[in-house]
């Protein structure tokens, strides 16, 4: 009489900071890791950051209620917080803030299974102990995956770094002389550094409320729905 044996599944090593992994071999990994765990695979390495400080939350509380703002506005585009973006064999962050153009809408982004796959159109991240990667590693995986805007917001010293993409490379611009950022990915989207790191949510949306009132807005938005309509004929 034969005896079956069972085997049981090999054990899935955990994520340990500094390892060296594909993506597949991360994300593997990352998924059999305790609830509440954040790590990134940024240039092939594993980050898994600190605990955010209270300024690094003061300052993200405001702007994604902004960009909120900004998607509530503008008909084809969605907004994320936190979430994993899978974008190639070396990346797996996870952004503080991205904005996406919806697939149906015109967008690169895809889903795959409960994640996003593919380069977000504008990504923002909040740096403090995180600044040398994401000025560095991180913000060369966003070249390298085509993403279109990067925002730093860095904070102790406070400054905006604000890259655009120039061919395949990205470019560090200031602001404009009243020190309002104007987003090229995104029209209308217009951001106060000033009023940023002063935490004035008046001085925020007087900004971006004039970014949305702008002919550059209305004809983003007119594409946005070109884009659907030639989607939904596509699909009959």
């Amino acid at each position: 009489m034969s005896v079956v044996q069972k085997h049981e599944p090999a054990t899935v090593p955990p994520l340990v900071a500094g390892q060296r992994l594909d993506r597949a071999t991360f994300h593997e990994r990352y998924e059999r890791m305790p609830p509440n765990t954040k790590a990134e695979l940024i240039g092939g390495v594993v980050y898994m950051p600190s605990p955010m400080s209270l300024d690094h939350g003061k300052s993200g509380f405001s702007l994604p209620g902004l960009l909120r703002r900004y998607v509530r506005a503008t008909p084809g585009v969605d907004g994320l917080a936190g979430a994993t973006a899978l974008l190639d064999e070396l990346g797996e962050p996870q952004p503080d803030v991205f904005i996406r153009i919806l697939p149906e809408y015109g967008g690169a982004l895809r889903v795959e299974g409960k994640y996003v796959a593919g380069p977000p159109e504008f990504v923002v991240e909040i740096a403090r102990s995180s600044r040398r990667i994401d000025l560095g590693p991180k913000r060369d995986d966003y070249e390298r995956a085509g993403i279109q805007e990067y925002v730093v917001i860095a904070l102790d010293p406070d400054e905006v770094v604000w890259h655009l993409r120039r061919g395949d490379r990205f470019v560090v611009v200031p602001p404009g002389v009243d020190g309002v950022y104007r987003s090229e990915a995104l029209p209308g989207l217009w951001i106060d550094a000033q009023a940023l790191f002063d935490k004035d949510d008046d001085a925020l949306d007087v900004a971006l409320d004039r970014g949305l009132a702008t002919s550059e807005h209305a004809d983003f938005v007119a594409r946005l729905a070109e884009a659907r309509q030639r989607h939904v004929e596509g699909a009959t």
